[in-house]
């Protein structure tokens, strides 16, 4: 149940409760009133009928009548003057000389008439209330739903990485603030990750200088055990270099795919042509428009991912235009799992403890964004995690 609706019936349920208690409360008053006046008037009739029976005047009072309830006669026979009502009947009683007891009596169905009357229009008037109430109750409800809905939407698009995305509240109630909040966490997001972004490609820029020194430096050493430790030292770090500089161009933006016509599973070879440990497996081959640089590139990502953090055997299965990587490992930490379903890997997050810097999956998830292809990650029933690559048949958006 939404806000709106929540607002609406408690409204309502508050319109019903004071048209109730409203109407119960007119009710018991003019019921009481009806009654008093009843009672005075037709106390001032015995009084005045008493006088004529002490002097011996037609009255329109009766003399020891047969109906007379006996709580009345009980009552006058103690020398109490008594109005009493019974059965929509007002009685009034009292003692006259002799012991006598002389009584009035009157219907009492006008007063019941006039308070179901009331009593029918208290209900007509207090139902329109509620109407209307509720009617204001459900626009109100409506509207701060509308506007608490805007500010998750927009919530829901920042934390998917769109941080232009801006709520722009109106009014000064707390909806307003909330939303105010939201935009307030977007702009601080905004720069921290550019910040962020900034460092992230300065010291690329800045170690690719230093790189090709040590490439350079590296041919004039003699062959060696030294030497090759440190060729594949300076080749690490040159990759991590490039790894860097591919999240920086991402990040900006500025990555524009370069399509053309290719068949699936020549790309998967390619990819996985330096990986030792990985089997390919064809069920159904394609031709898809896409980048096969950036295809290749997640590819390599996933299966180097797969040997490091897995087990093997590695299995890359090729579906026409869907890609599968699997490994035999214990699949995806429940962290990192939670992650990969949300909002993708963090950069230099790693899936285990000093394994690596975590740029692999960061890197094949900006791909498939940028080449419009769906990737997504699962641990696998039998054991192991997967994630399966599938590419668009016509050229990217």
């Amino acid at each position: 149940m939404n806000l709106g609706t929540k607002v609406a019936l408690a409204v309502a349920a508050a319109a019903v409760s004071v048209s109730a208690v409203t109407g119960l409360l007119v009710h018991h008053l003019t019921a009481g009133n009806q009654l008093g006046t009843a009672r005075s008037e037709l106390d001032v009739r015995l009084m005045s009928a008493a006088y004529d029976y002490a002097a011996a005047r037609k009255s329109p009072a009766r003399l020891n009548p047969p109906d007379l309830p006996g709580p009345v006669a009980r009552a006058v026979r103690d020398g109490i003057r008594v109005t009493y009502l019974r059965d929509d009947t007002l009685w009034a009683a009292t003692q006259v000389s002799g012991g006598e007891v002389l009584a009035l009596s009157r219907s009492y169905a006008p007063e019941e008439r006039a308070l179901a009357t009331l009593d029918r229009t208290l209900a007509a008037v207090g139902m329109a209330a509620t109407l209307l109430v509720s009617l204001a109750g459900l626009f109100l409800g409506m509207r701060m739903g509308r506007r608490a809905r805007t500010a998750a939407r927009t919530a829901e698009r920042i934390a998917n990485g769109d941080l232009d995305a801006r709520v722009r509240p109106g009014g000064r109630d707390e909806i307003a603030r909330l939303s105010a909040a939201v935009d307030t966490m977007a702009d601080a997001l905004g720069a921290r990750l550019e910040a962020e972004r900034r460092v992230t490609a300065d010291i690329a820029h800045e170690l690719r200088t230093p790189v090709a020194g040590m490439s350079t430096a590296l041919g004039l050493l003699p062959p060696g055990p030294a030497t090759e430790l440190f060729d594949r030292s300076v080749r690490n770090l040159r990759a991590l270099v490039e790894d860097v500089l591919e999240v920086a161009r991402m990040d900006a933006l500025v990555a524009v795919p370069d399509t053309e016509e290719r068949q699936v599973s020549a790309m998967v070879r390619r990819a996985v042509s330096g990986l030792e440990g990985v089997e390919v497996r064809v069920v159904a081959d394609a031709v898809v428009t896409t980048d096969p640089r950036r295809v290749e590139r997640v590819l390599a990502n996933l299966a180097s991912n797969a040997l490091r953090h897995g087990a093997p055997p590695v299995q890359v299965e090729v579906d026409g235009p869907v890609v599968r990587v699997r490994d035999h490992g214990e699949g995806f930490p429940p962290d990192m799992f939670a992650v990969l379903h949300t909002s993708g890997p963090q950069r230099f997050r790693t899936t285990a403890p000093g394994t690596g810097t975590g740029l692999g999956l960061t890197i094949a998830v900006g791909q498939a964004r940028l080449l419009d292809a769906d990737l997504t990650f699962r641990n696998r029933p039998e054991g192991g995690a997967e994630a399966e690559l599938r590419l668009r048949a016509g050229p990217p958006e």
